[in-house]
């Protein structure tokens, strides 16, 4: 995972989540995920854009800003999903198979 992790990291992800889980309510899981990818796409086009500075560098650096984000979700993905393997049975104890 990203080396810049700060002390609210995970509190700000919890509301993500939170907010993800409340979607899900009214709205399939899948289709929650979906959303909550594209919103992840959306902003952190937004913050390419505002880091790169101009129009020019932001072209030159698409690819490293793809390649950038490609490898922390997947850093972030691997890390949960072996969580969730390491602690299945308590996770989804919960007849609705729980919350994220």
């Amino acid at each position: 995972m990203t080396n810049q992790v700060d002390d609210n990291f995970y509190n700000r992800a919890d509301g993500y989540i939170a907010l993800a889980n409340e979607h899900c309510l009214s709205t399939g899981k899948g289709k929650v995920s979906a959303s909550f990818l594209y919103g992840a796409a959306r902003f952190n086009a937004y913050v390419g854009a505002i880091n790169s500075g101009s129009l020019q560098r932001m072209t030159e650096e698409k690819e490293n800003i793809v390649s950038y984000y490609l490898k922390e979700y997947e850093d972030m993905l691997r890390e949960n999903l072996t969580d969730y393997i390491e602690n299945y049975d308590d996770y989804m104890a919960t007849p609705s198979g729980g919350e994220a």
